[in-house]
């Protein structure tokens, strides 16, 4: 295995079990408290942008570290957005 083939690995899991910790303690504690949600859709669309611009459409790094973790990106908004009160979210700055 190679370093760039090891570099892409670490992304692929970094960036997914990050976001899964943010989307994990939003369900357990039933509130979007302390989450900006224009800094979570922005991550989303970052993500997605950085999948097209990378030109990786079939490796499974590029999938799940990329279109995967938008997935959860896009879940974690629209569940402050829809699940949980504004009044537990924090405001865009």
């Amino acid at each position: 295995m190679t370093y760039t083939q090891i570099a892409g690995i670490l992304p692929a899991v970094v960036f997914p079990a990050a976001t899964l910790v943010q989307l994990v303690r939003m369900v357990r504690a039933h509130s979007a408290a302390g989450v900006c949600v224009a800094t979570w859709l922005l991550f989303g669309f970052a993500n997605l942008a950085i999948y097209i611009y990378a030109e990786r459409y079939t490796e499974w790094q590029a999938i799940v570290g990329m279109l995967f973790t938008a997935l959860l990106d896009f879940l974690i908004v629209g569940l402050a957005l829809l699940r949980y009160p504004r009044s537990q979210r924090v405001a865009a700055a």
